[in-house]
């Protein structure tokens, strides 16, 4: 039994290892305003720049993404980073995503993944889930779930990249 665990433990390490410093997959999206996009050309002028998954019926979501958004005209301002933002909402759901959008000010790039493939492809598992990638276009961070406070995590990360 402590063999398979351990075992398990490997191929999760593995995988993880794997998905970071990884490229960003290639997926087509659409944006908020219907426009087409490909993941895999997401960037940010050789900047840092955040990804997170949310929903639109997902309260810890809504909680990192006011935070984020509270601090993100500094941070831009320090750093030259972007959030974009990808809602995994559904159907009728995915209806509620501007009117989120527009009510709560944020001023991130929204992109639509209502089939899940940029999800899958990415490996999120619980929401919200963020990614940090780097000037380069590479995976370098990663985590699920938000507490209070995560957000400064995330700057900090930002300006390690910035150093290198």
């Amino acid at each position: 039994m402590k063999t398979i665990k351990t075992l398990a433990l490997v191929v999760m390490a593995l995988f993880l290892t794997e998905n970071l410093a990884a490229q960003l997959p290639s997926v087509t999206l659409k944006t908020i305003e219907g426009k087409t996009i490909n993941t895999a050309k997401l960037s940010n002028d050789g900047k840092p720049f955040v990804i997170t998954f949310f929903a639109t019926w997902c309260k810890p979501c809504q909680r990192e993404l006011k935070a984020i958004n509270e601090v993100y005209a500094d941070w831009q301002d320090e750093t030259g980073m972007k959030v974009v933002a990808v809602s995994i909402d559904e159907g009728q759901n995915a209806n509620k995503v501007k009117p989120l959008v527009d009510a709560s000010g944020w001023e991130y790039e929204v992109l639509l993944d209502s089939n899940g493939d940029f999800k899958r492809a990415m490996g999120v598992g619980p929401i919200p889930a963020l990614f940090i990638i780097d000037g380069n276009g590479k995976i370098v961070d990663q985590h699920s779930g938000y507490t209070d406070g995560s957000e400064e995590e995330i700057i900090a990360k930002i300006r390690t990249l910035l150093k290198k």
